[in-house]
């Protein structure tokens, strides 16, 4: 796998150098040239080398002779995702991430990804797995396989589809199998941290552990759940809706295969014929701003329902995010079998 790294030139390197990384960049020809400290000094495509040369430069020359000095690139930690819709949608395809700094912490490839949201993501991933015994009483359920790949690497693959680089981890049955199998990320362009819990903490309580996230959201993730959700427009809708906290919701359609009347005092005051009721139930899925972690209790069993009811008396916006596409919890056995099956025909990229 291509790591950012591979983008990066020093400066002080020969254009010959910069020729030869430019050659084996292949599609993605572009690098960006950092000094001693990573920082961003500008960047250099195959027609600048092209328009150095036809000046006069020798490929013996000093890249930043040639170079660009003011690149575009993102802020880590920027909230405004329309700069990033703006850059992928003009085709501005690699983007360095700059830290407060300006030292590039990564590179976005909008070839490869379909965003760079802004936001930390915690995966919840402690639980004991008791519906899918006895699959899981020497594998912790997030390492069952789907599709010949573990759910979590599911999860993670199409949270990091969408630019997203700050990964949580919250362990406890067979958390060990988890990490060794997952690392520190690096080899996924990523960063993950991990946090075990040493009692239950419920479905949000171990989130209060965390007390370094690097951005201004999180997304709190179940470790069990297929989905080809977009995080984007998720994201995109919690913000245009000036939203504290938002939950995935997924539709459920009831047929009554009856007449259903509303009566009144021994009157029948409307008819309907065979309808369908809509209700939505709960995802597993939230973002909410960073500032409301004070409303998780520390080492308390403590969850996202507990949350969302605690939010909805402080006159909180909470919302709901009905989701129209894939999603499926794999809660049991026969989840286990749908989902192998599902694997095969749900496009997740």
């Amino acid at each position: 796998m291509k790591t950012y790294h591979n983008h990066l030139l020093l400066t002080g390197s020969t254009i010959r150098l910069a020729l030869e990384r430019l050659n084996k960049l292949a599609s993605d020809a572009i690098i960006f040239i950092v000094n001693d400290s990573n920082q961003l000094i500008g960047s250099l495509t195959d027609g600048d080398v092209r328009r150095g040369l036809l000046k006069g430069y020798g490929i013996d020359n000093k890249v930043e002779e040639i170079i660009q000095k003011n690149p575009r690139f993102i802020r880590k930690g920027e909230h405004n995702i329309n700069k990033v819709i703006e850059y992928r949608e003009n085709n501005f395809r690699i983007i360095p991430i700059l830290d407060s700094k300006d030292r590039v912490v990564n590179i976005v490839n909008f070839r490869e990804l379909k965003s760079y949201l802004p936001i930390d993501v915690v995966i919840m991933a402690g639980g004991r797995g008791e519906r899918l015994k006895p699959l899981t009483d020497n594998t912790p359920k997030p390492l069952l396989q789907v599709g010949g790949k573990a759910i979590i690497d599911h999860v993670m693959d199409r949270l990091a589809l969408y630019g997203i680089d700050d990964f949580w981890i919250t362990l406890k049955y067979l958390g060990e199998k988890i990490e060794q199998h997952l690392g520190d990320g690096s080899q996924r362009n990523i960063a993950i941290k991990y946090v075990y819990e040493k009692e239950a903490s419920g479905t949000i309580g171990s989130v209060s552990k965390i007390k370094d996230f690097k951005h201004d959201y999180l997304i709190v993730h179940n470790s069990d759940l297929l989905t080809n959700i977009d995080y984007e427009h998720f994201f995109l809708d919690f913000v245009e809706k000036d939203a504290d906290f938002s939950v995935v919701t997924i539709p459920y359609h009831v047929n009554i295969p009856y007449a259903v009347l509303e009566t009144g005092n021994g009157h029948v005051l409307s008819l309907k014929e065979k309808p369908t009721y809509t209700y939505y139930s709960n995802g597993g899925i939230y973002i909410m701003q960073k500032e409301l972690l004070k409303h998780i209790p520390i080492e308390m069993n403590f969850n996202a329902t507990d949350l969302m009811e605690k939010l909805i008396q402080l006159g909180k916006s909470v919302i709901s995010y009905p989701l129209d596409g894939y999603w499926l919890d794999i809660g049991k056995l026969e989840d286990y079998e749908k989902a192998k099956r599902d694997i095969q025909l749900i496009n997740f990229k």
